[in-house]
């Protein structure tokens, strides 16, 4: 009899449990059960278009203060005119170690982002020549519009010149890096003596 009892109470309480199981998985099919770290798909934070009473504007995108840099930022504190041309040609340097693999990398974004227009070896006859568009001057041959043979370019003339652009040049900061830009000015050295 005591053997009877154990069983029905094992039965039973194994027949609860399965039930159990099956009330609650059969709740809510798109649940996928207990949350780890909700906090991670269920986003609490504002958004920046969205409005938001903790500041006093009722915006979520704020203006950072006045001085601050972003992170990773490198500022250059040089302005987009001639005295801040020249200006870097006198006071910036290339603080890369001249290397093969600078120079190398140097060639693969040149070629990615200057060649269009430059030309392969810098000689101004890029593709974009070829469609009517005039041509940069060469880089061992050619004369900068801003005065001096293009040969001469310092290191601090041709990262202006790649940060904000001149005549058709647009400014390429936004699509290259600083530091790749110091890589691609090593390359336009070793163009300047082809």
């Amino acid at each position: 009899m005591l053997a009877m009892n154990k069983i029905k109470i094992l039965g039973t309480t194994a027949f609860v449990i399965a039930a159990s199981i099956v009330i609650t998985s059969c709740k809510d099919k798109r649940s996928t059960g207990w949350e780890y770290a909700p906090n991670m798909y269920e986003h609490k934070a504002y958004e920046y278009d969205q409005p938001n009473d903790n500041f006093k504007n009722g915006q979520t995108a704020q203006t950072p203060p006045a001085g601050t840099i972003p992170v990773g930022f490198k500022r250059f504190d040089y302005p987009n005119n001639k005295d801040g041309y020249e200006k870097a040609s006198l006071e910036v340097k290339n603080p890369l170690p001249l290397t093969s693999n600078n120079i190398e990398d140097g060639k693969k974004l040149f070629t990615t982002f200057c060649s269009p227009c430059h030309g392969v070896n810098g000689q101004g006859d890029g593709t974009v020549v070829q469609h009517g568009y005039p041509p940069p001057p060469s880089y061992s041959k050619g004369q900068s519009s801003r005065g001096g043979a293009m040969k001469d370019l310092t290191d601090g003339k041709i990262y202006h010149t790649i940060t904000y652009g001149v005549n058709a040049m647009g400014s390429y900061a936004s699509q290259v890096a600083p530091e790749e830009r110091w890589k691609i000015v090593m390359y336009v050295h070793h163009l300047q003596t082809l």
